[in-house]
C-alpha cells in the first residue's frame, strides 16, 4: 500500500513538473519571414558570443542581484546612479576584445531586474542619461562599434522589475497597473529596435518571477515581428519555447542537460540552441568573485555546446569604470588563439551527430566530421558509437597524419599513434562518402 501511495505521489509530482514547463496562454500563429529563417541560420553558424551584464549595480561590486540579495531599499539603491561614471568605457575596445576572442555577436543588458535602463529612453528618467553624470548612451556607441567590426548586436531585456509600482501592483493582480507596465515595455522595445540600427536578437529574462502569469507575449512578440521581422527572439524562461520565439536558451547548461538546475522537464526543440555561462561565478561584476574558469574549461564548454548543435554565450561583467576585468580579457585572448587555429571545427558546423561521449564529441560541416577528443581515454583507441556514415578517411586536424580506423556495425574505432593528455582538444578529421 505504501509503495502504491508513493507511486501515486511521484506520478502527481511528474505531472505537475510537466505542467509547469509550458506557457498556458494563447499565442497568435507565427510564420517566420525568409529573412528571419536566414538570421536563424547565421546565428547557428556564429556559434560563439559575448554576454555583457553591466549596470549601476557594478558600483557595489557584489553582482547584479545585489539590491535583492542585500535587501537594499529602493530609495537607497537609487543613489547608486550618482556614483556611476564609467569614464574608461570604450565601446571599440569591448568589441575588439570580443572579436579577438573569436566571438561573432554581443548580447548586452539594456535593462536588468533593478529597473535601471542603460540607454537613452523617453519611457523613464531612471536611465543612464537622466540619472548619471556619464551623459552618454553606451548602447549607441556599442552599436556603432559593432557595425564597424562586423559583430552582431543583441539586447537583453528584463521582464521583471524590482522598482516600478506598475510591475509590483500588476504582480498583485491589478490589471490596470499590469497594462501600464506592458505599455512601458513596448515603448522601450520600440526604442531599442528603432534607434540602434539592425538588432540581431531581443533576449528576455525574468519570466520565472511570475511563472503562471500572462506576460502578454502575444503583444510583445508581435511588436518585435512588426518593427523588425528579421530580429530573433530568445526568452530565458526555463520552459518549452513559446510560439513566436526563434532561439531556445539554456542557462548555465548544455542543451538537454540540467546540471545548473534551471531546465527540469525542458526538452530540446528544433529551434537554434544557445547556452549562456559565466567566466567566474556571477554575471555582474563581483569584486570577491575569484572562481575563474580556465581557458580549457571554457573551450570544452564551447566545443560541447557545438557538439549538441548549440551556441555558447559567454558572459563578462564589466567593472564600474567601464573596463572588462583583466582576468577575463586574458582568458578570452587565449580562447581567441585557440579559435584562430581550430575555428574551422566550430564555426558553421552542426552538432547532434552522436551523443556526448566521455572522451568528447563530434561536429559536422558538409562531408567532414570533426572528432573532438577533450579527455583522452585510457584505451589505445577511440570508439565512436552508432555512427552509420561510411568513412572515407581519417586524419589529424592539419591533414599531415593519416589515422588508422576500423568501421564495424556498432560504430568506428580510431587508432591514433598517441593522444596528448595536456591538450585542450585533440581534433581528428573524418571524411565521409
Amino acid at each position: 500500500m505504501k509503495k502504491l501511495l508513493l507511486l501515486a505521489v511521484l506520478t502527481i509530482m511528474v505531472n505537475q513538473v510537466g505542467a509547469q514547463v509550458k506557457y498556458e496562454y494563447p499565442m497568435p500563429e507565427y510564420t517566420p519571414t525568409e529573412g528571419n529563417l536566414q538570421a536563424r541560420k547565421e546565428f547557428q553558424d556564429m556559434k560563439f558570443g559575448m554576454f555583457i551584464h553591466w549596470g549601476v549595480y557594478s558600483v557595489l561590486g557584489d553582482g547584479e542581484w545585489v539590491m535583492y540579495q542585500q535587501k537594499i531599499k529602493l530609495d537607497t539603491y537609487k543613489k547608486l546612479p550618482k556614483f556611476f561614471d564609467p569614464e574608461d568605457f570604450d565601446a571599440d575596445e569591448w568589441v575588439k576584445i570580443a572579436k579577438a576572442a573569436g566571438m561573432k555577436y554581443i548580447t548586452i543588458t539594456s535593462r536588468h531586474h533593478d529597473s535601471f535602463s542603460m540607454f537613452d529612453t523617453d519611457a523613464t528618467d531612471y536611465d543612464i542619461i537622466d540619472a548619471t553624470r556619464f551623459d552618454r548612451d553606451p548602447l549607441k556607441e556599442l552599436a556603432e562599434a559593432c557595425k564597424k567590426e562586423g559583430i552582431k548586436l543583441n539586447f537583453y531585456y528584463s521582464l521583471l522589475d524590482w522598482a516600478r509600482d506598475d510591475y509590483k501592483n500588476g504582480k498583485k493582480g491589478d490589471e490596470e497597473a499590469w497594462g501600464d507596465y506592458v505599455k512601458f515595455m513596448k515603448a522601450q522595445l520600440t526604442e531599442l529596435l528603432t534607434n540602434y540600427g539592425e538588432i540581431g536578437c531581443i533576449w528576455f529574462d525574468g519570466h520565472w518571477d511570475r511563472k503562471k502569469a500572462n506576460w502578454n507575449y502575444d503583444e510583445l512578440y508581435s511588436l518585435i515581428h512588426e518593427l523588425s521581422p528579421n530580429t530573433l527572439i530568445a526568452n530565458n524562461h526555463h520552459i518549452q519555447p513559446i510560439p513566436g520565439e526563434d532561439i531556445q536558451t539554456f542557462e548555465r547548461d548544455l542543451p538537454g542537460e540540467n546540471k545548473g538546475g534551471y531546465s527540469a522537464g525542458v526538452e530540446i526543440s528544433p529551434l537554434p540552441l544557445e547556452s549562456c555561462a559565466t567566466m567566474a561565478k556571477t554575471w555582474g561584476f563581483d569584486l570577491n568573485d575569484t572562481k575563474f574558469k580556465t581557458t580549457k574549461q571554457l573551450v570544452h564548454f564551447l566545443v560541447k555546446a557545438a557538439g549538441k548543435n548549440g551556441n555558447l554565450l559567454l558572459n563578462v561583467g564589466p567593472m564600474p569604470n567601464g573596463e572588462i576585468q583583466p582576468e577575463f580579457v586574458s582568458t578570452l585572448k587565449e580562447m581567441g588563439e585557440w579559435a584562430t587555429k581550430y575555428g574551422e571545427s566550430i564555426y558553421g558546423t552542426r552538432g547532434g551527430v552522436i551523443k556526448t561521449q566521455d572522451w568528447g564529441t563530434i561536429t559536422k560541416k558538409e562531408n567532414t566530421l570533426y572528432v573532438h577528443v577533450l579527455d583522452a581515454p585510457t584505451e589505445p583507441y577511440i570508439f565512436i558509437p552508432e555512427l552509420m556514415e561510411k568513412i572515407k578517411s581519417v586524419s589529424s586536424f592539419d591533414g599531415a597524419t593519416k589515422i588508422k580506423f576500423k568501421q564495424v556495425k556498432e560504430g568506428i574505432f580510431l587508432y591514433p599513434a598517441s593522444l596528448d593528455d595536456e591538450s585542450i582538444d585533440t581534433i581528428f578529421k573524418m571524411e565521409i562518402r
